[in-house]
């Protein structure tokens, strides 16, 4: 075939936000185009057998990670799969379903990047690494509100995991291209790590992939850094070197709208269209602890130089 999918994969521990990320990328890249892969389908129990064995989802022998990197060669290669569907409301299987692969693939989950042969399907990965306190709570408010547990049974079983966390979910960080830490400033405000509304975000940009050169519209000045709402740096991360861009969620939508511009800027013609935010109404939306929704620019930034990403790799394919 001529033209195959672009597959991103988002790996992260539960709860670290994987969804609200995809759900912004899917609508710059246009629902129609995308098909969305939940590694949490190839676990190989159910609820009540993991239970019984005593064994988390985070662990790779609870999931058919064999018959995922199967799928995810298929996919690449433009070929339909029947992907297994686990219900997290049930906690049990239901029937397959017959999956068709759209111009782009979001595969997004626990384990995506624990094989090698996994990891090699991906044209864009990231990693998301929010602070523990932070991915806590919202782990508790999701599955209390949407997935019938008690606050204390999630973090009982946040407790249960941490072993597994640490040896199989954040390793995978070490094979990202960007990662991804949502964070609340460091002054007090009314329940920032819960609302989401003015977390920062610091994005850890590896050489891995050509990024845009955002020191053209980013300050990289170090006398005016700490200050700046957008600022880009250079750090090391796993002992390696890389850049880091960081916005802070009381950046103003003109300082945004200025970033979204340049980045838009280094796409194709036919393509600039997809960053305009009035075509992407999700970009950015999170919701707040009323339901009330709420806008995040550093989510939407995030977002954007994912779908960015995904776009040049869709470009480069087709040279």
């Amino acid at each position: 075939m001529t033209h195959r999918p672009i597959i991103l994969g988002i790996v992260g521990d539960s709860a670290a936000g994987k969804t609200t990320l995809t759900k912004g990328i899917a609508q710059i890249l246009g629902p129609e185009n995308v098909t969305v892969i939940c590694t949490d389908d190839y676990h190989r129990y159910d609820r009540k057998q993991r239970a019984e064995i005593g064994i988390t989802a985070l662990h790779p022998d609870c999931n058919h990670l064999d018959i995922m990197q199967q799928h995810l060669a298929l996919l690449r290669t433009g070929q339909p799969i029947l992907k297994p569907i686990y219900s997290h409301t049930s906690g049990t299987f239901e029937a397959p379903e017959y999956i068709k692969p759209n111009k782009f693939v979001i595969v997004e989950g626990l384990l995506g990047y624990s094989t090698r042969g996994a990891t090699d399907c991906y044209d864009v990965k990231v990693y998301l690494a929010p602070p523990e306190a932070l991915r806590a709570k919202w782990k508790i408010k999701r599955d209390t509100q949407k997935r019938g547990y008690t606050e204390a049974q999630v973090v009982a079983e946040l407790e249960k995991r941490e072993p597994d966390s640490e040896q199989f979910i954040r390793p995978q960080r070490q094979w990202a291209d960007i990662v991804v830490s949502f964070y609340p400033p460091t002054e007090e405000t009314p329940n920032p790590a819960i609302n989401g509304q003015l977390l920062n975000v610091r994005l850890v940009l590896r050489p891995n992939i050509p990024h845009p050169n955002l020191t053209q519209v980013v300050t990289c000045d170090t006398n005016s850094y700490s200050k700046a709402a957008i600022r880009l740096g250079l750090d090391r991360d796993m002992g390696k070197p890389v850049d880091v861009l960081e916005v802070d969620g009381h950046a103003t939508e003109d300082q945004v709208l200025e970033l979204e511009r340049f980045i838009c800027s280094n796409l194709p013609p036919h393509m600039v269209a997809m960053c305009d935010r009035e075509m992407n109404p999700e970009l950015g939306r999170v919701t707040g602890t009323t339901g009330e929704t709420l806008q995040s620019y550093p989510l939407a930034i995030t977002q954007l130089l994912v779908a960015y990403h995904m776009l040049k790799a869709t470009q480069a394919h087709q040279l």
